[in-house]
């Protein structure tokens, strides 16, 4: 923003003015102490691979968190091919914004082989309210989207899918810890089943990290791995 004006004196006056707070600016920057407290940062990268036709991409949760905000951004990329030819590509970038362990806020973008589906919701008094391609909707406010970043994801009943904003009812089954490979490595973890419309199976180990989860898709398996 550029502020135009004819005098100097008043210009002078600013200068002035602004000078204690690039003072501050400085010395924060001086020694490393910053104005806001930080957030915890945490990135989750998954391999993506399908059962029939190999790798088909990465999916990453980017997760902030301050204090009980927690702010989720997810980035899918994924492409299917055989024979060397496109048989679906999809893209998406969605942010999810959490108080404790309730979903505040969702807005994703999903573009499937050439189609963009977008998806709005927000916290309204004890419901969700979802803007999507299938309508409005009003859901408890203990939805949760189906993107397995902690087990606080796991905590309720109601899912919301987060490519189209179906709702549905789930069950939830936790099997105890057990142990999976993960490159070449035993890892303790506990592990979770999913039932509804599709099922799924996470291992989350004891850092609170999903360090995969399967889905059972129409076409075959689809299987995340924590690359880092």
């Amino acid at each position: 923003m550029r502020i135009a004006a004819r005098e100097r004196r008043p210009c002078g006056r600013l200068a002035f003015a602004l000078r204690p707070v690039v003072l501050l600016a400085l010395f924060i920057a001086g020694t490393g102490h910053p104005a806001a407290a930080s957030a915890d940062v945490r990135q989750l990268v998954y391999n993506v691979k399908h059962s029939v036709f190999g790798d088909i991409g990465s999916y990453t949760n980017l997760i902030e968190a301050s204090g009980t905000v927690v702010t989720i951004k997810t980035t899918a990329h994924f492409l299917v091919t055989a024979l060397g030819v496109g048989l679906h590509r999809e893209d998406a970038q969605r942010t999810e914004q959490w108080q404790g362990d309730r979903l505040m806020a969702f807005h994703s973008v999903t573009k499937k082989n050439g189609e963009t589906l977008e998806i709005q919701g927000k916290a309204e008094g004890n419901n969700f309210v979802i803007n999507s391609p299938l309508g409005t909707i009003t859901a408890p406010g203990t939805i949760k989207p189906a993107n397995p970043w902690s087990a606080r994801s796991l905590d309720s009943t109601t899912m919301m899918r987060v490519d189209t904003g179906k709702v549905e009812q789930v069950s939830i089954k936790d099997d105890g810890q057990t142990n999976i490979a993960l490159d070449g490595a035993s890892v303790i973890a506990h592990e979770y089943e999913i039932s509804g419309s599709t099922h799924y199976k996470i291992w989350i180990d004891k850092h609170d990290i999903p360090v995969m989860f399967v889905v059972d898709d129409d076409s075959g398996q689809v299987t995340f791995t924590l690359r880092k």
